[in-house]
């Protein structure tokens, strides 16, 4: 029976030969040095301490001494391992996508456990409001002349005689740019990490990685109403971009200052040939707004590419590490096409951040 026991531990790197002189004065007093308070009574079995002992990376060997007072426990390392201690461990800075910002805050890379899913529930409501007002309650009075419309701005019909009204052609022709900029915005660091998501409409978590580009493909035909579902479960930060994937397309297109002043120069034609618009063309087209579905649908697209466009701005601009210099351009982003495209024009080039991009790997994906 031990009485008012003392512990103290002690780890050795490597296994030395111990031998231990319980009658020399100078080991006697390091040990009286190194109590323990408050007192705690030892106990005989081990698991006792596994707490302390970590059975699973170290093999330890326990000296008791029936000496009143005292008692060592040695842990002799036989091998040498890494540290599981949260403190010592340490993230690559790379793993875990490009900056690592995003809706999660910057969990790094976490795979998206404990995630909040409000936004992506108020998300989700927003879409099925948007389809049943679409479809039940936006005003439908002309669907013949949406027809007719819609093959005179897609050239199926000749020249008639007809005028099409200049802000109506400008807005189509302006929603045809819309997922062009949404490209540049979400390819690459708009994309989804691997991480538990919700599958529609039954809500199971399921491990997986959504994939932006179907989504970016089907807003070349749907805008804002195909766009929608991936915000819901888009789950930040991006995966790494590796070095070759930026020379391939379409990242090399995408991430062209060509192709962002292409964009700014088209959307800044369109929207100017729209403002000069004399005023009869702009009740003309309120009129059509209230009447026809068609075009009252195209500018509800219009409204939300652009409410949502500073959020992904944002994004990319965190994601790129530039908010220090680039922050000015934030506001301007709330200039409907115009501030986003500006902003893809000024925005530096992910091949001169080497920060920014992962380590190219031979790992399947």
């Amino acid at each position: 029976m031990f009485v008012n026991a003392n512990i103290i531990s002690c780890n050795f790197s490597t296994s030395p030969s111990l031998t231990l002189n319980l009658k020399d004065p100078e080991l006697k007093k390091s040990l009286q040095s190194h109590n323990l308070k408050p007192r705690i009574p030892f106990l005989k079995e081990t698991s006792k301490f596994s707490a302390f002992l970590k059975p699973q990376n170290h093999r330890s060997s326990t000296l008791a001494f029936q000496k009143k007072g005292l008692a060592q426990i040695c842990h002799f390392s036989l091998t040498r391992q890494k540290s599981e201690d949260p403190v010592v461990e340490k993230r690559d800075p790379l793993e875990g996508g490009v900056g690592g910002n995003g809706r999660n805050g910057g969990n790094g890379g976490n795979g998206g456990e404990g995630r909040d899913w409000t936004t992506s529930i108020l998300l989700l409501v927003l879409w099925g409001a948007l389809l049943y007002y679409v479809f039940n309650l936006s005003p439908n009075q002309t669907p013949s002349r949406d027809m007719y419309f819609l093959k005179k701005l897609l050239n199926l019909k000749g020249d008639d005689g007809f005028r099409m009204n200049a802000v109506l052609v400008s807005l189509w022709y302006i929603m045809g740019l819309w997922p062009l900029v949404y490209s540049m915005l979400l390819l690459p660091t708009g994309r989804s990490s691997k991480s538990k998501v919700p599958l529609w409409p039954f809500l199971i978590s399921s491990k997986s990685k959504v994939p932006v580009w179907p989504f970016l493909i089907l807003s070349f035909f749907g805008g804002a109403y195909a766009l929608l579902p991936y915000f819901v479960l888009w789950t930040p930060p991006p995966p790494p971009v590796e070095e070759t994937e930026i020379k391939r397309w379409p990242l090399n297109f995408l991430e062209t200052k060509l192709t962002a002043a292409i964009s700014l120069a088209a959307g800044l034609g369109i929207l100017v040939y729209a403002g000069l618009a004399n005023w009869d063309d702009w009740k003309e087209f309120y009129q059509y707004f209230r009447e026809s579905k068609f075009i009252h649908v195209t500018c509800l697209d219009f409204t939300l590419l652009s409410a949502f466009a500073p959020f992904w701005v944002y994004n990319d601009m965190t994601a790129r590490k530039w908010f220090d210099k680039g922050s000015w351009l934030l506001p301007l982003s709330l200039v409907p096409f115009l501030g986003p495209a500006l902003y893809l024009l000024l925005r530096p080039s992910l091949s001169t951040m080497p920060v920014t991009v992962g380590r190219t790997t031979s790992e399947p994906k």
